[in-house]
């Protein structure tokens, strides 16, 4: 079994950003289709992406619904900084700060989790 750690940086906004999490979300799909171990982050920029996922109407929420067991949350810091921390604390999704106020990347690699952006 594979582990591997997503980790969504892309702010939501642009049709580029749009593709980064479509890629982002049907990859963890696939990981989780072959049974494999996987962690979604979003974090940095990329914590913008879960108040318009969360929306049943946006053309991915049926992908992200599809993965959202695997979401290992948010960064708590960047949420905050990007102004989108009261929508995420409006979801069922973590709120991650387990270093600084933020999500511990060298936890994945301690873990043997393969680490992949997006």
């Amino acid at each position: 079994m594979n582990k591997v750690a997503i980790v969504v940086l892309s702010e939501a906004g642009s049709h580029e950003a749009l593709g980064r999490v479509v890629n982002a979300l049907e990859f963890a799909k696939e990981l989780q289709d072959h049974n494999d171990d996987v962690k979604i982050v979003f974090d940095g920029a990329g914590t913008t992406w879960i108040p318009k996922l969360e929306d049943e109407g946006h053309d991915a929420h049926p992908l992200y619904a599809a993965v959202k067991e695997s979401i290992h949350g948010t960064c708590k810091f960047c949420s905050k900084a990007f102004g989108v921390i009261n929508e995420v604390r409006n979801t069922d999704i973590d709120l991650l700060d387990d270093y600084d106020d933020h999500p511990s990347m060298r936890s994945f690699i301690i873990e043997d989790y393969k680490v992949v952006t997006f």
